[in-house]
């Protein structure tokens, strides 16, 4: 898919939408070489999904081995919305706290004197973290309204096709 094109579905409204979100599905081929899908919080920086992990976590060695990943996100209520993305990962180890992990958890309902105190917590834990950036090159939304499932597109050309109106 052409940068233009994966740049289209990312301006759609809905797209924006979902990119706006905190939370993304990221799956990976893990080091045993079966997949993984795990949630993880997410930052749309307007070109990039940046997430952020423990320069510890189990996932890392396998980024650094594949780093091809795929990207979920998506809405919980009917009709869902679903953004697919795809690209490849890029891990950058920073000291301290990124700036994206601690908008991403900003969005999250807390009074001042919690916000405070979570803030206080998180960079007692950590020393550093890592980025997982990733610059999406392909990309489908799913709206149920002018995007199906491939699958039920095609399901859907068939019946039109046997019993046209």
């Amino acid at each position: 898919m052409d940068q233009s094109a994966v740049d289209e579905v990312l301006n759609k409204p809905y797209s924006k939408q979902l990119l706006a979100r905190d939370l993304g599905r990221l799956a990976f081929v893990a080091l045993d070489g079966t997949p993984r899908a795990l949630p993880i919080g997410i930052f749309w920086n307007g070109t990039e999904i940046v997430m952020c992990t423990a320069k510890n976590a189990r996932k890392l060695p396998a980024l650094r081995r594949n780093p091809a990943v795929a990207l979920t996100i998506d809405t919980e209520s009917h009709p869902p919305k679903v953004l697919l993305l795809r690209g490849n990962a890029e891990l950058d180890e920073v000291d301290g706290i990124p700036y994206e992990y601690m908008r991403w958890n900003g969005t999250y309902n807390m009074t001042p004197e919690q916000r405070a105190e979570w803030e206080v917590g998180v960079r007692s834990l950590y020393d550093g973290m890592v980025r997982v950036v990733v610059k999406p090159t392909w990309a489908k939304l799913i709206d149920f309204e002018t995007t199906l499932p491939t699958a039920i597109a095609e399901l859907m050309q068939r019946q039109q096709e046997r019993w046209p109106a």
